[in-house]
């Protein structure tokens, strides 16, 4: 089973809401941070498995050596552009069909997270062989609608399951560190990543909590 480093930075993307929304802007992007996070989910929903499949290509090559790439939903455009793995939500293939992929295929590298929005979908994603999950909104964010979980929530999820919890959902630098301390392995997000941060300071932040954890 692949193993997460700790923490875990992830940089989900949206070409849409940046400044200039194209993939050239994305693929900018991605090759200021690709040195600086250890995750890149390409989360490009409306983009036609061709564009798409063409866009993880590029930003694998683009990372190579740097962060993992990491296709949101579509395991087949994952596997064409030899990405890292894919990511699945309640509307992808389950997490047991692709485990079992990967152990028929012999790649054992190959990560697969899920998304969870509930302790029973985060049990049941452990159970059926993920190596890793989204769990949020923890923070209020215009993603998501509904109430956020909030961090003692993320406490119990992290401390419920042996596989990594990454925290996503309205997180901001400020709020980052207080999620690895509720006992998040890392966190994902969108919209921190599309303003100037300096990721170096965000992994200094995680790597040392205020709070032990």
């Amino acid at each position: 089973m692949p193993v997460a480093p700790d923490p875990v930075i992830c940089w989900v993307t949206d070409r849409l809401a940046l400044p200039t929304p194209s993939v050239e802007s994305l693929l900018n992007r991605l090759s200021q941070l690709a040195s600086q996070v250890d995750w890149i989910q390409l989360r490009e929903k409306d983009l036609p498995a061709r564009d798409l499949a063409a866009l993880s290509r590029r930003s694998v090559e683009l990372s190579r050596g740097r962060a993992q790439i990491i296709v949101n939903d579509r395991l087949d455009v994952a596997i064409a552009s030899g990405a890292a793995g894919v990511h699945l939500t309640t509307q992808s293939l389950p997490v047991a069909e692709v485990v079992r992929w990967r152990a028929g295929h012999n790649h054992p590298k190959f990560l697969i997270g899920a998304s969870c929005h509930s302790a029973a979908e985060a049990r049941a994603a452990q159970q059926d062989g993920a190596d890793y999950i989204f769990f949020g909104p923890i923070f209020p964010t215009p993603q998501k609608s509904g109430i956020p979980q909030g961090l003692p929530r993320l406490t119990e999820i992290s401390q419920a399951l042996h596989i990594p919890v990454l925290a996503i959902g309205g997180i901001e630098e400020s709020s980052a560190s207080s999620c690895i301390e509720a006992g998040a392995k890392g966190i994902a997000a969108i919209r921190l990543f599309q303003k100037p941060i300096s990721p170096t300071n965000l992994r200094k932040r995680l790597a040392s909590p205020t709070y032990p954890r």
